[in-house]
């Protein structure tokens, strides 16, 4: 039987306006090639806070609430958009070699959930295999809703290209997005390949098991470089409002989880939470509802789990509740997975 005393309780997190993000890393890089494309400086980092001149700073710290609005009037520009998968071609390369210990994908995805408070700072990664592949889920850690496809597309093509380097090969992966097929289509397919689902349930990427095992080619002088420069990464550091939220709902499904007692375990009042989940754009509902839904999607998945099963571990009064729940939040019932 459950106790109070085995809920998990919330680790220390960031929110949208706390700065840490070092100015001199990948913003720098996403600010040169708008520059280096035409766009005009004092647009770009309008209402940022950000100078340029001030970029150089190694101690220069941003805050995600100035990435967003970075982003924001980005892609606001001609071709904007398409910067994000020439920016993700370099987001790893200062971790180049702390990441070549990895010696295939299952490794890789270690180590970016273990550092992803500094690989992936905007978005952090969950793990579920279903049956033969493993989901990869995205999760927005600071509320950046309508610039997610730009987010996804610089961290999947990222760890794609990351991975294509270490390999010498090209993984199947298959990448699911639930914004609609954009326009340019053309970058997708060149940067991420062919394997690509738009109007999708959910952000993911999907890759075969007996993939994530092959062994990697790895030099004696790479293991060597990349034992001596590990301080690059650090596990340390807090994750954001929403990840946390996210994870103190999906420990705590068992026990139903409320906002009130929710509100108390983080050590505020419901109308404080309410505010600070406002703040970053979302909701308690929004954050269970999410929770339940990867749930949803990944028990029903398994052939041996009963809709009626999966709707009281979901804590649905019946399995035709479930159905109603799961047609709200993917737009299908779940027989037609």
């Amino acid at each position: 039987m459950n106790t109070d005393s085995s809920r998990y309780l919330p680790q220390a997190y960031r929110e949208l306006d706390s700065a840490f993000i070092p100015a001199h890393s990948w913003p720098k890089t996403l600010i040169d090639l708008a520059l280096a494309r035409g766009q005009q400086e004092h647009k770009l980092l309008r209402n940022t806070g950000i100078f340029y001149e001030d970029i150089a700073r190694k101690n220069l710290q941003l805050s995600p609430q100035q990435i967003f609005r970075l982003l924001d009037n980005t892609i606001k520009q001609p071709h904007g958009q398409e910067l994000a998968f020439l920016v993700g071609r370099e987001l790893l390369t200062p971790y180049q070699v702390a990441l070549s210990q990895a010696n295939n994908i299952a490794e890789l995805l270690d180590y970016l959930i273990a550092y992803s408070s500094t690989l992936s700072p905007l978005l952090s990664l969950h793990l579920h295999y279903e049956n033969e592949r493993l989901v990869i889920y995205w999760q927005d850690n600071f509320g950046a809703d309508e610039l997610m496809p730009f987010l996804l597309a610089m961290m999947t093509s990222s760890l794609r290209n990351f991975a294509r380097w270490r390999s010498g090969s090209s993984p199947s992966w298959t990448f699911y997005f639930k914004h609609p097929q954009p326009e340019y289509i053309e970058q997708y397919q060149v940067h991420l390949g062919e394997r690509l689902v738009f109007n999708a349930q959910a952000q993911a990427i999907t890759i075969a098991r007996d993939e994530l095992h092959k062994a990697w080619s790895k030099t004696q002088s790479v293991t060597a470089i990349a034992n001596s420069h590990t301080h690059l990464l650090t596990t340390n550091n807090p994750r954001g409002f929403l990840h946390e939220i996210y994870d103190y709902l999906h420990q705590n499904l068992h026990h139903q989880p409320n906002l009130e007692q929710c509100a108390q375990d983080f050590g505020m009042s419901s109308a404080s939470l309410k505010r600070k989940l406002q703040k970053h754009r979302s909701s308690f509902q929004q954050q269970y509802d999410l929770v339940r839904k990867h749930m949803a999607l990944h028990w029903l998945s398994e052939t041996d789990i009963t809709q009626e099963e999966v709707a009281r571990q979901l804590h649905f009064y019946d399995a035709a509740n479930l159905r109603r729940a799961f047609k709200r939040w993917t737009g299908q019932l779940p027989g037609k997975l």
